[in-house]
Order: C-alpha cells, then structure tokens, then sequence
C-alpha cells in the first residue's frame, strides 16, 4: 500500500496558520523519509459552527510550487471542488502542474461541500452535483482525449483543445461518498477516496466501500479496475485540534501504534492510505515514516 501525507497548507481546525517555507520543509521531508504522496487541499475559507474562521493557501499554487521543489513523490489534490474552478481552465492547470512535476500528479475532483465559502467569493451554491456532473463533460475530454465540444445548462467548451497536449494518463481521483456521486465514480474515475477514517475497523468505512462496489457493477465496471484511497486520521500524543471527520462526535483516540492503525487499511485492500496527522511536525512525520517502513518491511 502507498502512504502519502496531506501538508497543513491553512489554519483549518485549530492548527497553526502554515507559512511556504514550513510547507515546503514539510514537504521535502515527506520525500526524505520514504513517503509516497504529498496531498493539499482546495479551500479558499472555512467557517464552520463554533470554530473560529480560517483558511487556507490557493491550492493549485501551492501544488506548483511543491511540484516544482520535489523529484519523486506524487502530488496530490484532496480534491478541488468543481463548483471553484472553470472545467477547462482546471484541465489546462491541472495538465501544467503535472509537466512541472514530470508526470507525478494524482488530480482529485469532487462536488464540493462548504457553502459558506462559494457565498464569501460569489461561486453558485445550486445543482451541486449536477454541475459537477457537467464539468466532468470538459475536463476529461481535454485531459484525455486533448479536445472538448460541449454545451451543457453550466459547463461549456466550444471546440476547446489541449495545447501542449496533457498526459493522457493523468489519474483521475474523484471522492464521493451519496449514490449520484458514486455512480459517477464508478463510470469516470481511475481512483475513488473515501475519508477520513481512523480505523479500517470502522462500520462507516465498510460500508462506503460496499456502496462504491455496488456502483461499478450496477454501470457494468468491475471494482477491482478502481483504485481505492482513504483519508486515515492518525492521531498522536500532543494532538489538540478536533477531528477531521464531519459529522463525528469528538476526536479519534490517541494512538501509540500508527503502524498498525496503516496495516489494517492495506489489510482491507486499500491501495494508498493518505494520512492526516495530528498534529502535525517534524517528530510526527518522522513517526509516520518510521511506521511505514516498519509496515513495509513486514510486507507491508
């Protein structure tokens, strides 16, 4: 199983607000100690009931930038909400960062699903999934096939072409979890996410995992041609900040065996676990690591 790490590029939940030059010293040391991925996120403001309002860098800057300091690990977005961003301008963005990185994007769509920031910056909070669903229309195309003609009620190309083509074989990941959204999963993805979890014990996981199978055989696909991700929450002494996990009633326990919180994911059939940490230093990057190497050596 691949591990990659999701970097604090804000101050989301608490955590410190992140400046480039710790990011970046995150970042290399991702690289450093055997980490496979590097992951961001697509946020412009967050304003959340009874948290302090927060934010975070412009993602695909700072994906750019970390494509352009790193030599081997993927790069990573968890995930760019549609709804932000203009589906041939994304690809054209999307296709330049993997250049700069020499081929090591992993470019992660979803719906979106923070209001309170497309009202703050004037982004339609309407047809949520349907737009979604439009804009996949453009961005693939473009990506794949290096030109785009069509003309839906939101997302429109009119005779758009890729030029400098993009790498055709630009992962796609979408994360998805209600059963539009999983279908579409199932019919256009190279990669699924579910998140965040932490534990591969977990109902909730096994039970998205099942809902996603069901959804590749009802459009006819075989589950096993999708690569599955999860966002795993791992939790160390120190943490402060609550959880990452919408809807989740306090914070995952603390724990003192990271290395077997990622077997049980790998145990489960995940081909690459993404790791939120908490929180998140140089000691506890260094402790991911040492997990990983650990879980390796084990075969792993």
């Amino acid at each position: 199983m691949k591990v990659g790490v999701g970097l604090p590029v804000g101050n989301h939940r608490g955590t410190s607000p992140a400046l480039y030059p710790a990011i970046r010293s995150m970042a290399l040391q991702a690289e450093a100690i055997g980490l496979d991925s590097i992951w961001v996120y697509d946020h412009l403001l967050f304003r959340m009931p009874d948290l302090p309002e927060s934010g975070a860098h412009e993602g695909w800057t700072l994906l750019a930038a970390l494509a352009a300091i790193t030599e081997r690990v993927e790069v990573g977005m968890l995930v760019t909400g549609l709804r932000l961003r203009n589906p041939g301008l994304l690809a054209k963005m999307a296709a330049t960062v993997d250049e700069v990185s020499g081929g090591r994007l992993i470019l992660g769509v979803g719906a979106g699903w923070h209001d309170p920031e497309l009202k703050a910056f004037g982004y339609p909070t309407d047809h949520r999934i349907g737009r979604f669903e439009e804009a996949l229309q453009v961005l693939l195309p473009l990506i794949r096939t290096g030109s785009a003609d069509f003309e839906g009620e939101w997302a429109i190309a009119r005779n758009a072409v890729m030029l400098p083509p993009a790498r055709p074989e630009i992962p796609i990941l979408i994360a998805a979890r209600g059963p539009r959204m999983l279908r579409l999963t199932a019919r256009h993805a190279d990669m699924s996410n579910l998140a965040w979890f932490a534990s591969a014990d977990d109902p909730l996981l096994a039970q998205r995992t099942a809902a996603l199978d069901e959804a590749c055989q009802a459009d006819g696909r075989d589950p096993a041609t999708l690569v599955r991700t999860v966002g795993v929450y791992i939790r160390l002494e120190g943490a402060t900040t609550a959880s990452p996990v919408r809807g989740q009633e306090g914070s995952p326990q603390i724990t003192k065996d990271p290395e077997g919180v990622l077997r049980g994911f790998a145990d489960g059939g995940f081909a690459h676990a993404i790791v939120w940490l908490d929180p998140f230093d140089e000691r506890s990057l260094a402790r991911l690591g040492a997990a990983v190497a650990g879980m390796r050596t084990a075969g792993g």
